[in-house]
C-alpha cells in the first residue's frame, strides 16, 4: 500500500492555516475584463471566481485589511490586455475604492519590475492573501516569488480560475481547465502556500465573519 502523500510544508511543520487579519494584505491579480466570457482570454468558471472575489474584498474591506490592486498591461494595440483597451479594465464590481493601491505590471510575477513589494513592505505586514487570474501563469508566478521575499501567502481557490491548455507532448491533446487548476494549487500546496478552498473557509480560519454577496460578471 502506497504511503499517503504529504507536502513539503506538512513535513517541515509549517502553519496550515492563515493568521490574524491584522498582519495580512490582500492582493488582487489580473481581476480583468479579458478574462471575462467574451474576452480575449476567457476562463473556465470565471463567474463563480469573480463572485467570490467580490466576497474577498468585502472581507478585507470590513475588517481592516489593505487591498493591492495588480493589473497586467501588455503594449499599446496589441490583443491582449491592449492598456488603452475595454479588456485592460478592472471588472466590474472589483474597483478600488480611493484608497487602494493600483499596480501595473507587464511580466506575469506580480513583483517583478513593479513596486508592489516596497508598497507591502510600508504597510509592515508580511501575509498575503492573493487572488485572481489566472491561477497558472500571474498568480502561481507571484506567489512562487513572494516566498522568494519572506511572505506567508495564502491563496483563495475559488477566488481563481484557468482555462484548457494544449497538452506540451505532442499528442495533439489537452489539458482541461480543472486539471490545469488543481495540478496549480497542489504544487503550490506543495512548498509555496497555505490554500483555502473558498472565502469562507478563509473567514472561519482567521475567526472572520465573511458576509455574503451577490454579484454577477459582466
Amino acid at each position: 500500500m502506497s504511503p499517503i502523500p504529504r507536502t513539503l510544508r506538512q513535513i517541515a511543520g509549517a502553519p496550515s492555516t492563515p493568521g490574524s487579519p491584522d498582519h495580512a494584505a490582500l492582493v488582487l491579480i489580473d481581476h480583468q475584463r479579458e478574462y471575462l466570457t467574451g474576452g480575449g482570454l476567457p476562463l473556465a468558471g470565471i463567474e463563480a471566481a469573480v463572485t467570490e472575489i467580490g466576497r474577498l474584498l468585502d472581507l478585507a474591506r470590513r475588517h481592516g485589511v489593505p487591498v493591492f490592486h495588480v493589473v497586467h498591461h501588455g503594449r499599446a494595440g496589441a490583443p491582449l490586455f491592449d492598456p488603452g483597451g475595454p479588456g485592460a479594465r478592472i471588472i466590474a464590481g472589483l474597483e478600488p475604492t480611493a484608497d487602494e493601491d493600483v499596480i501595473a505590471k507587464s511580466l506575469p510575477n506580480a513583483f517583478a519590475g513593479t513596486d508592489l513589494h516596497d508598497r507591502l513592505q510600508a504597510t509592515g505586514r508580511k501575509e498575503l492573501i492573493v487572488a485572481g487570474f489566472a491561477t497558472h501563469m500571474c498568480v502561481s508566478s507571484t506567489v512562487r516569488a513572494a516566498l522568494d521575499l519572506g511572505y506567508g501567502t495564502t491563496v483563495v481557490a475559488s477566488a481563481t480560475a484557468t482555462r484548457d491548455l494544449p497538452s506540451p507532448l505532442g499528442s495533439g491533446g489537452i489539458v482541461t481547465a480543472e486539471v490545469v487548476q488543481q495540478g496549480t494549487l497542489a504544487a503550490l500546496a506543495d512548498r509555496f502556500a497555505i490554500v483555502m478552498p473558498d472565502v469562507e473557509a478563509l473567514a472561519r480560519a482567521m475567526h472572520l465573519e465573511s458576509g455574503h454577496r451577490s454579484m454577477p460578471a459582466r
